[in-house]
């Protein structure tokens, strides 16, 4: 095996699902944020690891697996649907693959609005990939509590395996973690057995401080993964909000055990964007997070670079733009 299928196929086991804990507003009130230091040390990341050749392709081959290949517009049709999922089971150009030494390699899921779930589960019948759906009034997240439960049962019931909520930033605003924690916890007993994918919406915080303590209490509900944003506001995943993020799923973890996925999306477009938050999950949660079980990217545009910089690795150029036609 080369080196390229060495680390891009690293096994990973599958952890225990975090089952929450009750609310401990001790340990949420303890949480203090250097934001320069958190800034200072965001921006040496990118710069601590080079990553090169068979690595790099490795890497960028490993980003692919951790993708939630996704569309949310307001066009979106069952036939778009239809393209992104059939792109999510072949991501890569088969004679790319077979350079590499490849014979199958797909994203790590499928995200859509819930009322076009019944589509992408038809159209990844007979793969593992899992259909994600945004719920919970997406993406301000104003709409009444009992709509937004009967959202999520919905979208379960229609096949989703994962449910990504938003939360209610005024209970962050606010600083009424009880009221967060409550909402979380409803969510995550409404999902049963479908995983639920918790967004802060970080940029609409307002402090780093605030996004860490929100982090902790959804995590205390039992979100499994924490999400930087919906990818509709201004300013959507960045690297101190992640490093942020990636603290409080550590120490988490320190204190029960438990391991919490970290998503960031919006905004991530680049081949080297995503090796930068690879390299964050390597330097911050180790090699443990470094699968689609515990990290994902949402991202709709990224692929197309990353098969693009494949190619580049395989025939020492980049492919005209026609042959990566859908991200």
């Amino acid at each position: 095996m080369t080196t390229t299928q060495q680390h891009a196929q690293q096994a990973s086991v599958v952890p225990a699902r975090n089952p929450g804990m009750p609310l401990d507003l001790d340990w949420i009130h303890r949480v203090h944020v250097n934001r320069s230091a958190v800034e200072r040390r965001a921006a040496t990341l990118p710069t601590r690891r080079t990553v090169k050749k068979e690595w790099q392709a490795a890497w960028l081959l490993r980003a692919i697996t951790c993708i939630d290949l996704t569309t949310l517009m307001g066009d979106d049709t069952p036939g778009n649907v239809r393209r992104l999922c059939a792109k999510a089971r072949q991501p890569v150009r088969q004679e790319i693959l077979d350079a590499l030494g490849f014979n199958e390699l797909h994203v790590g899921a499928v995200c859509v609005y819930h009322n076009l779930v019944p589509v992408a589960v038809e159209a990844l019948q007979g793969t593992d990939i899992p259909v994600a759906a945004v719920s919970t009034g997406f993406p301000a997240g104003q709409t009444p509590f009992e709509l937004k439960l009967r959202e999520i049962e919905a979208s379960v019931q229609a096949g989703a395996k994962e449910i990504d909520i938003v939360i209610s930033r005024p209970h962050v605003l606010t600083g009424n973690w009880q009221a967060l924690y409550d909402e979380v916890k409803a969510y995550r007993e409404t999902c049963g057995e479908a995983h639920l994918k918790t967004i802060l919406a970080t940029h609409e915080l307002a402090t780093l401080r605030n996004v860490a303590m929100a982090s902790l209490v959804c995590m205390m509900a039992g979100a499994d993964f924490i999400k930087t944003s919906t990818g509709k506001e201004p300013v959507n995943a960045t690297l101190p909000v992640g490093l942020v993020m990636t603290r409080m799923i550590r120490e988490y973890f320190d204190r029960t055990g438990y391991r919490v996925g970290f998503k960031p999306a919006g905004g991530i477009r680049t081949a080297k964007q995503s090796l930068d938050w690879l390299i964050l999950i390597k330097e911050e949660l180790g090699n443990d997070w470094l699968n689609n079980t515990l990290f994902r990217f949402g991202a709709s545009g990224l692929l197309a670079d990353i098969e693009r910089q494949l190619s580049h690795f395989v025939t020492g150029r980049y492919a005209a733009e026609y042959h990566n036609p859908l991200a």
